[in-house]
């Protein structure tokens, strides 16, 4: 009896199942494609959803593990993978800006640091009392000092 089911390859060309990472051949598939799982009590098939040239379908087989957390890695699956040798480094046209040191006690926190960062906090901003928007608008809930009309 066998256990089947579909996921997803990662981008480091292993399988989850079961709590475990089992791995298949980096140029016979891509990062997101489905793969079915086929297992019994003592192995892991994985296959591809479509056969190909030859007619198969079974990318790899392995021991299944025994609890959880294990990685079930052919070395050689792995062929194929970018190593990070070949990365693309800079040319040195654009130079690199050097990052400004903040003077201690700038940051209180991840909420201060961006609005450090944001343009707005570097505009300018007139400040007044809000007894000024009181008298603009003719309401005055907050002061008593102000005479009214019929007391004078």
């Amino acid at each position: 009896m066998a256990e089947r089911q579909l996921r997803q390859v990662g981008k480091d060309c292993l399988v989850a199942f079961d709590g475990n990472l089992y791995s298949v051949p980096a140029r016979r598939v891509r990062p997101r494609q489905l793969v079915e799982v086929r297992a019994t009590k003592s192995q892991v098939m994985l296959h591809a959803t479509l056969a190909d040239a030859g007619g198969s379908t079974l990318l790899a087989a392995h021991p299944r593990a025994i609890g959880r957390g294990a990685r079930v890695v052919d070395e050689s699956h792995w062929d194929g993978l970018p190593t990070g040798k070949s990365r693309r480094t800079t040319t040195g046209d654009i130079p690199v800006q050097p990052r400004q040191e903040r003077p201690r006690g700038e940051e209180a926190g991840p909420l201060q640091a961006l609005l450090n960062r944001a343009a707005a906090t570097r505009i300018e901003v007139g400040r007044r009392p809000l007894s000024v928007y009181d008298e603009l608008t003719g309401t005055c809930f907050f002061t008593t000092h102000r005479a009214t009309k019929e007391s004078s």
